[in-house]
This record gives C-alpha cells, structure tokens and sequence, in this order.
C-alpha cells in the first residue's frame, strides 16, 4: 500500500479518543457550527494532498513519453503499491467507500471499529488515492481494467450529473478504498438540507447497518442504480446485503430527508414570519422525526392561538423566567404585577406565566427530552387497551367480538408484537377499544428530581418561593408538555414499525408467489367456477396460445352431460392437468373434478388438478392490458385463461395485476398505501430482473419490470424489434431511443438472448445478405449502407445468456482463458470442470486476486459460466400441489397427518390449504428451526406461499371453521 493511506491512518488514530469524548446526542448545534468551520480550511489541505508524491509525479509525467519496458516497470510498481485498494469493477462507477481488507472478499472489520475513524481524514484519503486511480486508468493492464468503450459511457454519464452535487460528478475514475469511512465530501454526506445530526450515522443507528455501507448506499441511491443491479453487481459496496435489507435502507432515508426538507420549509417560513430565534433554529435543526417536528413547530404555526408561554412572553415575562435561572437573586416578581392587565393582575398570575415560560424551556431541550427517553427504555413502559363505553353501548356486537383480545390488553411495548399494535390501532379506528401509554409514575419523579437538582438547577441560591415555582414549572412540564410527546413517539413509532413489518411481509410473500417453480410442456385447461354462469373454461398450448373456450354448467342439474364435453375436450387436446380458481363454487368444482378422476371417467388419461389464487384474475380481465392482449374474448373467459397461465408461469401472468390486488399481506388496507405500492412495485422489478427475461420473446408488460426500464422504454424496445427484427446482442440494446447509458448500465445483465435462436437467425440472414450481394448494384449497396441489417453490424456473445454483466466481460474471458475454456462451452459439464479444477488449486480468493477482481464478481461470472442453458433461479421453489382426490372437512380429525400448501403468511402464523375449502393455521410458535430444512434456516424461520408442507391437525373447532396445526416438515 502507498505511504499515504498509512499516514492517513497513523493520523486517524490521534483524533478517535476526541470523537469518543461526548455521546452523540450532546452535539448542539452550535458544535457542528464550529465543525463546519473547521473544515474549510480543511478542504485546502485535502486539495493539496491530492497531488502525488514529487518521485510519484515525475514517473508518472515521463511514462508517456517513455519505452515500452519502462512503462511495464512503472506498471509493477504502480500495481504492487495498490494491490490492497484497488477496486476491481470494471467501469470504475463511482466513489464508493469500501472496507479495507487484506485479502479480497474476507468479511469487514467490526461495527465498532468502523465508528472510530475521524471523519477528518477521510477526505486527505479520498483525494490521496483518486491520483493513483486515475493514473491507473490510463494503462488497460493495471489493477483497474477497462473494457471496450467504457470512458465514453463514462462521459455520457457525466453529463447526466451535471446539476448534481460536484462528488457525484467524479464518478468511477474516483475510487475511495481502504478502511471504511462514515462519510465523504466534509463532515457528512453532501445533502441538499443539512441538519444538526450526520444522516449516515443516523442511518446506521436506525437501520443496523454499517455506516461504511449506508455512505455507499447514499451514494448508490443518488446516482439512480436500483436495487436489483446494486443487489447483485455491487455486493462488495454493501456487505452482501439482501434486496429486503436495501428497500428498508432505501425508505428509512426517504424518511429522514423528508424529515430535512419539512424542516427547512418551515425554517425559511418562521424566518419570513420574523418568529425564528436562535434556540428555535436549534431544536428544529435537531430534529429526527416528525413528531418532533411537529412538536416544536406546533406554537409557530399560522392560526395557532398561541401556547400559554407564548402569551406569558407576549405579556413581557421571558426576562423573569431566564432571571430565575441564572441570576435568582435579582429576580422581583412583585415588579411585574399590573393590576389592569389580565395575566399580570395578581402574584399568582404573574407565577403561573413564568412557569409555563420555564415550562416551555424545559419541553423544548435537547438534553431534557434525552434524559426521559433515556429513562423510559430502561422502565417498564406499556401499551393498554380496554373496549370502549360507547362501543358497548351501541355496537355491532359481531365487530366487537373480533376484538375480544384487546378488551383487556395491557403489553410492554418492547414485547408487544406488530400484528397486535396493527389491530389495537384498527380497533381504536372503530371507536370499539380505547388506548392508551402507560408511563410509571417512577419515571416522573426521577426525572423531576433530575431537572430540578441537575440540568436546571440555579446558577445561585434560590428563595423556597422561587423554587416552588421551579418544582412546579418542572411538574408542567412533565405533565402538559412531555408526557404526550412521549405517548405520540410511542405511539407513532409503534405503528410505524408495524406497518413497515405487514409491508415487508407481503413483499417476501409476494416474492415467494411470484418465483413459484413454472410448470412446462403441459397443456392446461384453467377452470374460473361459478353457479348461475357456469364455469368458465379455455384450454392453453405449453406455449400459453389459446387452443379452446368454453362455458359449462357443472352445477345447475347438468353435471354429467356437461363431463361428456369436457372429455371430449382433454382428449382432443391430449391435456391431462386440470387448474381450477379458488374463488366461488370452487369447492363443488373440486369436488366434481376429483369424482370423476376417481371413478377414471377420462381414460386413458391421467389426469390431475390444482387448486390456484384467482385473485385480481377478474380485475385483470377487464383491463385495457387484456383487451388488447385477447380482444375477441369475453372478459369472462379472460379469466379462465389467466388462471391457466397462472400455473405455466407465475411470473408472466401475476406482473399484469396490481401487486396488493393479489391479497397474500396482513392488514394491507390499515397501513399507508404508498409505502405499499412502493415495496411491492419494488419486488415485482426484483423478482422479473432476477429471473431474467429473454428479450426477442418477451411481452411488453413483463419487460417494463426490468430494472432501469419503464413502460416508455419497453415500449421503444418493442417497437425496435418489429422493426429490425430480433436482437443479436445485448449492446443493441443501446440503439433503442430513450435507453441510455444509465438505463443499459442497469437492465443489461437481466436481459437474455437464446443462443441457438439467435445462430439460426444470423445465418439464414448471412445467406440472403450473400445473394443479395451478387443481385444488387453499386447504388443498392449504398442504400443498404444507410440502413443496415442489425445481423450485418452485431454478432451473438455467448456472455449474453448468462447473468454476467457487459462490465465484466473483460474478466469473464480472462477467467475463460485463464482455465483454458470457451464461451462456445458456457452451461456444459466440461466448463465446470475446468472451473472446479482451477478453484481447487487457486482457490477463490487467489483466483480473484490473479484476476484483480473481487471474490463477489468472480463468483458471478463462475455461476453465469457453469449454469446450464436455460437456467431458471424458480426451479429451486416448490410447483403447484396437484391431487386426484379431496378431503371434506367433517373428515378431519385430531392427530391427522395432511400435506397441504402454504397460502399465507403473518407475523403470528402461517396459513396453510389443506384441501378441505379452510386454510388451517399453524401458530408461530410451532415453527421451530429443526422442522425446517437448511434453506429455510437461512431464511429466519420463513415460510412463504407455494410452500408444500406436511402437518399435523390439533384442533378442529366447527363452528367457527377454524383449524389449528402443528408444522411436522418441509416437503
């Protein structure tokens, strides 16, 4: 490693006992005032120290000019002193912090480590090490490799980042390595509205992530990558976190910056209003939530009447409260009585007004409103409910039986669990239960003793009457002011964290839906039941084409005349699997279908059938998207023909409805839509960019869920492709309109190409562009000129069927040369064991470190190089439960064994279809980690819809329909 980045450290180490010296909650304002200041002058060193070392900048200078065995001497070096440091993506993205580590992909160092690196040096860092890396790229061989064109898509990048901040626009070439730093650019991450708290250190405390990987995720999110490419391609800048982990990441941020950006709105607007002082300045630039916000705001706020300080200020009592505070011995309250003036009339008036003066004071500080927190996390603080008197007046008694829980609840709020906080808040909603925090009255008590006797105790001795008002102005404090801040930041954060938990848990059930193993090669007939309609059929080819639409009547009396046609029908089209909705009449279908199955009424065939979610199929069959997708079909078998797409390919048919309109979430109307959308939209991108789509087959709707595209885009996408025939590789990509470097940097790696498609293609057009050669005249040729045959230009990469990203070509064939195999070779049983031949004589990390990459990027290129042709991340999920047979419910008894399909899952259970037409629950607690296989080990105890799982019944309860089980395994 260079001298620099050691002096760096050495200096480091000087300033972390000064950084430790006070908590972070004591930093006023008026400190990050004085660090601000601090620090431009610190901004000339940095800039000085950007320049090389004199002998460093003389090699560098003369490398030009010089031989070629000179310039392979300075390589040496140059690669030898930033081994450690380099980072080894190819298109040098951006400035992104990255823990320092001796070997490539060994783990982080500690949390706790991290936090003791001053912030000062980070920038002598950054700027010591954007020299070399700059210098680096400038040789193709050196520890930065650069592929084909990349310093053009570099240009073109930088000018999309014009208008942002300048660290943004010194983009890949400025690498930042080695021991992990909170921050760039000053004290904190450069934000449009700055506050008196560092966003990544609180970021960090809210989230539990690193703050070396909040900076880079501030920084990933700001240059517009999405999650999928950061979750895949950028692991290294973010300790491998999960697609979960970074939306959680991703939302807290938007939450503390709206928190910034209300703040300096409402900052500008007292200032305008001539109502901003410099301690209300302070405890709105302190603010971290909106409920503070909102507190401290609350007096200023236009047509407010004005708080009870406000009026004793207004009256000319500020004077007398600061008095009693710092100078009692001066203090006359006698003097301000004016016997006229309401409020200043009598002694006891004139008490009251500076109490709630020092009240307000005491409401309002930092230290102060620390203190209780502090005190209530380590009190027992709870949460209770009770039903409501007017709802047990007059109510419906059926919605106040749905609440019969919460009559009498009373939790902890540590222990309390999401789903709990959710139905109190429904039920408070209902006016049926009423809630209220719980604070121990220890609390007020050492927290008055604490105010009195420690933050505000007078500077001078204090008359027995003075400190009466003290004690009580401590009391009113406590009681009016702070109590309910507490009761709402409980409250508010309770609900908060429960809505956040319901959202992510329909997003992990909605990824567990949408990655549902697809059922291929089968002809399918998709049943939509119903009564007095009939059952809606339509028969679909293992290509998803329409074969055949029908109506039956299955259950008006016609039965068995209506079984003559639908055999008929299977033997036709030799279909032998059968997909039914579970919506209305779905039971009697079932059970209609599994008689005649049983009775072996459509020999020869063998056939089976599935229970499937028909939600949102209705609503998607009268969409504009299903109109133009099938516009000579009733909307009613639109519906039985999404039901059987939904079994030959989840993916494809569910991205086409509204994510909540699929209904596998926990109270998803009480939480806020827009968060909701947001996530589900987000697992939806993720899963399809996962998966990948093949792009000369797939449909528009499925494309617009790609990262990096939208609707517009796939839309041009399609449109290129009617036009100019299918793509050839995945640079075409870039001559589609309105997808430009920053779109193909992030849809890129989750496009495929069929290779044998795309051959076949290429030569059948090889062939006609021959003979078109000897036809056509020398202006013909020129024509052609002017508007070339893509095939003409492009030639197939077989790199483009794999999950390898372009940027990682160029050390995709290294690796290739470097086991002695070829692209031509990419999924066969020879590539992977040239590839397990070398990683067990290298190893991982040796292999990474010959190839200047990372263990991540390495590991990538070995999955996208050994997967077989036509990978599907689905296969390793569980395919739909197909039976022959049906259970009833009055069969059911305690102590059966059933095998059944996870339906639902909730913090408190997980409901599971056991074919009896009620999903059973299994209880939370009966989902213990030796009854789950590895997989589901790594997944916190998960179980997801699809699911299948064996289980034991142990308690059937008839009249309410309700079954409890117990989880014996995993299928």
């Amino acid at each position: 490693m260079s001298s620099l980045p050691r002096r760096v450290k050495s200096e480091a180490k000087t300033h972390t006992s000064e950084d430790d010296e006070l908590p972070s909650f004591l930093n006023s304002s008026s400190e990050s005032e004085e660090e601000e200041e601090e620090w431009e002058p610190k901004g000339k060193i940095a800039k000085r120290r950007q320049l090389p070392k004199k002998n460093e900048a003389k090699t560098k200078k003369v490398t030009a000019a010089r031989s070629a065995v000179a310039r392979k001497r300075v390589k040496k070096v140059a690669i030898k002193e930033e081994m450690d440091v380099s980072l080894p993506i190819e298109d040098n993205r951006m400035q992104l912090l990255k823990p320092k580590e001796d070997d490539v992909g060994t783990k982080p160092k500690p949390l706790n480590q991290k936090l003791e690196v001053p912030k000062k040096m980070e920038i002598n860092s950054f700027h010591g090490k954007n020299a070399k890396s700059l210098e680096s790229d400038e040789e193709p061989s050196t520890s930065i490799p650069v592929v084909g064109n990349q310093v053009k898509h570099e240009k073109s990048e930088e000018d999309f980042a014009s208008d942002e901040p300048p660290f943004k626009k010194i983009k890949s070439t400025t690498c930042p390595e080695g021991k992990p730093v909170k921050n760039l650019g000053g004290n904190k991450v450069k934000e449009e509205f700055e506050m008196n708290w560092d966003i990544v250190q609180a970021l960090s405390e809210i989230t539990n992530v690193e703050p070396w990987v909040c900076a880079n995720l501030i920084r990933l999110f700001q240059e517009e990558n999405t999650i999928p490419f950061i979750a895949r391609y950028r692991k290294e800048l973010i300790n491998n976190l999960e697609a979960d982990a970074l939306r959680e990441v991703q939302q807290t941020l938007e939450e503390l910056r709206t928190v910034a950006k209300k703040t300096h709105t409402m900052i500008q607007k007292l200032k305008k209003e001539g109502k901003l002082s410099g301690c209300l300045l302070t405890a709105l630039l302190n603010c971290r939530t909106l409920e503070e916000l909102d507190h401290v705001s609350a007096p200023y706020k236009t047509g407010s009447k004005g708080t009870k300080a406000q009026r004793a200020k207004q009256l000319g009592l500020e004077p007398a409260a600061l008095s009693l505070l710092q100078s009692p011995m001066e203090v006359n309250l006698f003097s301000y009585i004016r016997p006229n003036t309401k409020g200043l009339s009598t002694i006891q008036e004139v008490e009251a007004g500076v109490q709630h003066i020092l009240a307000d004071i005491f409401a309002k500080d930092k230290d102060t409103l620390d203190f209780i927190r502090k005190l209530c996390q380590q009190r027992y603080v709870c949460i209770q409910s009770t039903l409501a008197k007017v709802s047990s007046k007059s109510g419906n008694e059926k919605d106040i039986d749905k609440f019969q829980l919460y009559h009498e609840f009373s939790c902890n709020i540590k222990n309390i669990q999401h789903h709990q906080i959710l139905a109190i808040n429904r039920g408070e909603n209902l006016k049926i239960l009423t809630v209220k925090v719980n604070i121990p009255d220890g609390v007020k008590n050492e927290f008055c003793w604490w105010c009195v006797n420690e933050r505000w105790r007078p500077k001078q001795f204090l008359k027995p009457e003075l400190m009466r008002i003290l004690r009580n102005s401590v009391e009113d404090a406590y009681k009016r002011l702070i109590y309910p801040l507490l009761c709402r930041e409980f409250r508010s954060k309770l609900t908060s964290d429960a809505e956040k938990e319901s959202v992510m848990m329909f997003g992990r059930n909605l990824r567990q839906l949408l990655l549902t193993s697809p059922v291929r090669g089968r002809t399918l007939m998709g049943v939509d039941p119903g009564y007095k309609h009939g059952c809606k059929l339509a028969i679909i080819s293992p290509t998803s084409q329409i074969l055949h639409t029908d109506v039956v009547y299955l259950h008006s009396g016609q039965g068995f005349r209506e079984a003559e046609k639908i055999k008929r029908l299977l033997l036709q089209y030799n279909c032998s699997t059968v997909v039914i909705g579970n919506g209305t009449a779905c039971r009697e279908t079932e059970a209609y279908f599994a008689d005649l199955i049983m009775k072996k009424y459509f020999a020869p065939l063998d056939v089976v059938y599935c229970i499937v979610s028909e939600a949102g199929a209705s609503i998607y069959s009268v969409s504009p998207e299903a109109s133009k997708e099938m516009p000579d079909l009733d909307p009613n078998l639109r519906s039985a023909v999404s039901i059987a797409r939904r079994v030959q390919d989840p993916l494809a048919e569910l991205v086409k409805i509204e994510p909540k309109h699929i209904g596998v979430g926990m109270y998803q109307h009480d939480v806020s839509q827009t968060l909701l959308k947001a996530t589900l939209d987000s697992v939806v991108e993720e899963c399809v960019s996962f998966v990948g789509v093949d792009i000369n087959i797939c449909s528009e709707i499925l494309l617009r869920h790609i990262a990096g595209l939208n609707a517009n885009r796939a839309k041009n996408i399609i449109e290129w492709r009617e036009k100019n025939g299918p793509f050839i590789n995945r640079e075409q990509l870039k001559e589609v309109k309105g997808l430009g470097p920053k779109s193909f940097q992030q849809c890129a790696g989750f496009i495929r190409f069929n290779q044998e498609y795309i051959k076949t293609f290429c030569s059948s057009k090889k062939t006609e562009l021959g003979s078109h050669a000897l036809l056509t005249k020398a202006g013909a040729q020129g024509k052609k000129k002017s508007k070339p045959t893509p095939c003409a230009l492009q030639q197939p990469n077989p790199l483009d069927q794999t999950c390898i990203h372009p940027e990682s070509y160029n050390i995709a064939m290294r690796f290739l040369s470097f086991i002695g195999g070829n692209a031509n070779d990419i999924g066969k049983s020879d590539m992977q064991q040239k590839v397990n031949a070398v990683i067990q004589k290298e190893g991982l990390e040796g292999t990474a470190k010959r190839l200047n990459t990372t263990v991540h990027t390495l590991q990538l290129i070995i999955d996208g190089l050994t997967q077989p042709e036509g990978y599907d991340i689905r296969t390793d999920f569980d395919k739909p439960d197909f039976k022959r047979s049906i259970v009833c419910f009055e069969d059911l008894s305690v102590g059966a064994v059933l095998t059944g399909k996870v339906e639902n899952a909730t913090p408190f259970g997980v409901f599971v279809d056991i074919g009896v037409g009620k999903a059973g629950l299994i209880p939370v607690r009966n989902i213990t980690e030796a009854k789950l296989s590895k997989v589901k080990k790594r997944r916190s105890l998960g179980l997801g819809p699809g699911e299948r799982v064996e289980v034991k019944v142990l308690n059937v309860d008839v009249p309410r329909l309700r079954i409890t089980l117990d989880l014996i395994r995993v299928l």
